[in-house]
């Protein structure tokens, strides 16, 4: 049994795990409060929602969640040590809270309602995330919002070696999933699902949502219990009322009657564009709007209720759309039920940035501009759960006139965060390893024109720009929207949803993938619930479409680009032992400072002995990564190195082989005829060809020139083996350069 904090408790076990809700002690207040456990993480949940409705055109629900780093047990990093703005991750743990809640109000509710979690305790291993969705649904049922529905979350992965299903996976487990995807339902219906895959199989993503199904239905059952229990315990619950707002009669009828067959044949025409359809449903509602003045003026029970027409007519294009879909297999467009709109590809459309490439389909383009930095350009995640960096972003931007409207700028919001976050799930599978590319990525999508589906075109614009610049991404990513209008136990599954479809229709179902399988999937429901069999209908629909945009892509830009852009950064990794990590730093990073400026080059290294030497200019680079590898190399037995004499003495010379590495010349190696003055031969600061003939263990170097100049020819004669040995680095010298040392035999003056 988890640890009972509160004065109702009820548990269950789902996929082995242990999953409780309590109420009845905390934040009593609230309209609704429950907490939620898995092992030591613990989510405080709460609902809360006026008395009064609002006379507004939408339904107010506000959801948040939040982080409390004390919850792991850290205090905030940087210099404001008090949570500020939520991160991305709060953010799109909002979001999967909202999605499957907010289609489950009854029509018309107009009170301001708000659903809080809270994270209270992470025990490092397990995800609050799931948690809210069912957290929130118990929250509802005990308070006074007229929600009468359990929902429930759950998280399933497959691991990627054994292919076994688990439910709520571990941190550490999720590094080893090649499917991992949030699902939401009711204990009949699946109403969300968001989440990533390895290009597998749409069969594995059906076997996926019936598992998390099973487990839904189990975490319904005890929500069901908990208000029951609460009940017992004397917690009355009575539900708000909702009136639906409703046009004043007679003018509801009257256009009605008059408006439903013109806006029925103007849908029939199949405009391909969105606003020559709204500009007819105008002149429509416009010359209605003057009827309904003019009985107005015999008539004062018509005063007022032109301000009305338009939104009546409005509300025409959906119905009427919808109806077009269910009886005649037709689309306000034109199209077929499974027909993508057309598309065009243009790729290396700006000049001087890494990759970029504009997808258009239909009305929606978006152009992806990819570029490339060094490992220094890393995201920092700062998270509960561990710091990490991040190589990989995606950055997806949705400003105002893309859909003609009027939109101050304030930065990304939820909806530019989730659309971003789930094309870069489609593209990260595909991503080239760190060691075969270690570069750090970035693709930002700009949404130049939307009628529908942007984050699936962002997917492809995004693996194009890639393409464009030379990234070798795994294969080439596409994604299409589907769509779906239910009626009178009917289904019609759409693909390529434009963007009335998305606003009348019952379900935005996104998947993204390779020609291989899914990367990733996005769904949300606006109706009650989704059967699986109409989600399998969906799948393969999708699959066909995604299979017709990669098409269209490939006969474009069928592969990645052979060389990087030439405005791409050139980037060269070495590898070096950890011990002369900082050797290579140097006294205050002097030694980096001076490679960077000299060469023009950015050097990054991290703690494992890799460094990374980035820069414009490939000479720069490549003399960059050859004085770090000598300075940092270790001398070879055998090998013939070009160095410079640093000093000469009695019985050699100290020549440099590598930055900060030095041997001795002995004077017996300098020739192959005797030499009897180290200078008559050799200058300090003269460059010279020498052999590396032994590293002691103290690390001192033996060097030959002889053995260049005559190869075998180290052995003979006097002996070479005095002299000190040699020296390692400049600054610790060490050998005994004072003494003298045998140099063989004295050969006789007369013979010379």
């Amino acid at each position: 049994m988890a640890d009972k904090i509160q004065k109702i408790c009820l548990s269950t076990t789902v996929g082995g795990k242990e999953i409780s809700i309590q109420t009845g002690t905390l934040a009593k207040q609230a309209g609704g409060s429950v907490t939620t456990h898995l092992g030591g993480t613990v989510l405080l949940t709460t609902s809360t929602c006026a008395s009064y409705p609002k006379n507004l055109p939408f339904m107010p629900l506000t959801v948040e969640y939040r982080e409390r780093t004390y919850a792991a047990g850290k205090i905030p990093g940087g210099f404001f040590k008090r949570e500020a703005r939520p991160r991305d991750k709060e953010v799109l743990n909002a979001r999967m809270t909202d999605r499957p809640i907010r289609p489950l109000f009854p029509k018309g509710w107009r009170n301001e309602t708000m659903i809080y979690s809270l994270l209270l305790s992470m025990d490092g291993q397990n995800d609050a995330g799931p948690l809210s969705m069912t957290g929130a649904s118990a929250s509802l049922l005990l308070s006074n919002a007229p929600f009468n529905d359990a929902v429930a979350g759950v998280r399933i992965g497959r691991f990627a070696e054994s292919k076994e299903w688990v439910l709520f996976p571990t941190f550490e487990e999720r590094e080893t999933l090649d499917v991992e995807m949030v699902v939401a339902g009711k204990s009949d219906a699946i109403l969300m699902v968001e989440g990533g895959a390895n290009q597998v199989g749409e069969d594995v993503l059906l076997e996926a949502l019936n598992r998390a199904h099973d487990a839904i239905k189990e975490l319904c059952a005890l929500q069901v219990k908990l208000v029951e229990e609460a009940k017992k315990d004397g917690r009355v619950i009575e539900k708000l009322s909702v009136v639906a707002p409703d046009f004043p009669e007679p003018v509801k009828s009257f256009v009605l009657d008059a408006a439903r067959p013109k806006v029925r044949e103007e849908l029939r025409k199949g405009y391909k564009e969105k606003f020559t359809l709204h500009e007819k449903l105008k002149e429509i509602s416009d010359a209605l709007v003057e009827e309904v003045k003019k009985k107005a003026e015999s008539d004062a029970a018509w005063a007022g209720l032109d301000a009305h027409v338009w939104e009546i007519v409005y509300g025409l294009e959906g119905t009427e759309g919808r109806n077009l879909i269910i009886e005649e297999d037709k689309r306000h467009d034109g199209r077929a039920l499974d027909e993508i709109r057309p598309i065009t590809i243009e790729t290396g459309v700006l000049p001087m940035t890494h990759g970029s490439a504009t997808f258009t389909r239909g009305e929606t383009q978006a152009l992806g501009v990819a570029t490339l930095g060094t490992p220094g350009d890393m995201q920092v995640m700062d998270e509960l759960e561990g710091d990490w960096k991040d190589r990989f972003l995606l950055h997806y931007n949705f400003p105002g006139f893309s859909v003609g409207e009027v939109k101050p700028e304030r930065g990304p919001g939820r909806r530019e965060i989730g659309h971003g976050t789930l094309a870069k799930r489609a593209i990260i599978p595909l991503l080239p390893n760190e060691e075969e590319f270690p570069y750090t990525m970035r693709v930002v999508s700009e949404i130049l024109e939307s009628n529908g589906s942007s984050s699936m075109a962002t997917v492809s614009a995004a693996s194009l720009s890639m393409y464009d610049a030379g990234v070798p991404l795994k294969a080439a990513c596409a994604g299409v929207a589907m769509g779906l209008i239910s009626q009178d136990g009917k289904f019609k599954v759409l693909t390529d949803i434009a963007g009335l479809e998305d606003h009348v229709g019952d379900m935005d179902f996104k998947v993204a993938g390779t020609r291989t399988g899914v990367t990733a999937i996005q769904m949300d429901m606006k109706v009650d619930g989704l059967p699986i069999s109409v989600l399998e209908s969906a799948l393969e629909q999708a699959r066909k479409g995604r299979l017709h945009i990669l098409e269209k892509m490939d006969a474009v830009m069928a592969s990645p680009r052979a060389e990087l852009s030439p405005n791409a950064p050139r980037l060269e990794r070495v590898t070096i032992p950890v011990d002369k990590i900082g050797m290579l730093i140097g006294p205050g990073g002097k030694n980096i400072r001076r490679i960077s400026e000299e060469y023009g080059v950015h050097v990054d290294v991290d703690d494992d002995g890799s460094v990374f030497i980035g820069g414009t200019d490939a000479t720069g680079v490549a003399q960059a990564k050859a004085e770090i590898e000598g300075m940092t190399a270790e001398p070879e037995i055998g090998k013939i190195y070009k160095g410079r004499v640093v000093s000469c003495v009695e019985f050699g010379a100290f020549v440099e082989i590598m930055p900060g590495r030095e041997g001795l010349l002995h004077i017996s190696q300098i020739d192959v005829k005797r030499v009897e003055k180290v200078t008559d031969v050799l200058q300090e600061g003269e460059e010279v060809e020498v052999k590396c003939l032994e590293v002691s263990k103290e690390g001192k170097i033996r060097l030959s020139r002889k053995a260049v100049i005559a190869p075998g020819s180290e052995n003979e004669g006097g002996d070479s083996r005095g002299g000190g040995g040699g020296r390692g680095p400049r600054d610790n010298r060490g050998g005994d350069r004072g003494r003298d040392r045998d140099r063989g035999p004295r050969r006789e003056r007369s013979h010379r």
